[in-house]
């Protein structure tokens, strides 16, 4: 579900919007097309085949070890993170320059923060899911001591 509503709306994006903001809330909510070679917070910039081979190695730790979960809360975190990491990972796949190199599509701006997209937030959302199981000492299975 996230990584389709992910490309669903980068495909809106890319055909609705500028580079221009649309005020969708005043300044609290605008979309705004933005296409980031980088990470979060255009970090790493000339570092995208890092950023796509790193994103399809936790991609496959994920579907390694996603079959010894039996927590809901770590099966929505994974799939969290997996939905987020296939949505950017397919732009850095298929969008030019393509070869790993695609630039992200971005549409969502707020105040004081970058611009991101669905997959930005699922993958941080994740993260804090994964935090917050961690701290909570929530287990990752019912077999053995794995988290």
């Amino acid at each position: 579900m996230v990584f389709a509503s992910d490309y669903l709306t980068k495909t809106l994006a890319i055909e609705y919007l500028s580079d221009e903001p649309r005020k969708v809330i005043g300044s609290l909510l605008q979309f705004k097309l933005t296409f980031n070679s980088g990470a979060a917070f255009s970090l790493a910039t000339s570092g995208t085949i890092f950023l796509s081979t790193f994103s399809i190695i936790v991609a496959a730790a994920i579907f390694y070890y996603g079959r010894k979960v039996t927590s809901t809360g770590w099966a929505i975190a994974l799939g969290l993170a997996l939905g987020g990491i296939f949505g950017n990972l397919s732009d850095r796949i298929f969008r030019p320059p393509g070869g790993l190199q695609g630039e992200v599509v971005d549409w969502i701006q707020i105040p004081n923060w970058p611009i991101f997209n669905i997959a930005d937030m699922s993958v941080v959302s994740a993260a804090i899911l994964i935090i917050w199981l961690s701290w909570k000492n929530i287990k990752f299975s019912n077999k053995g001591d794995d988290r």
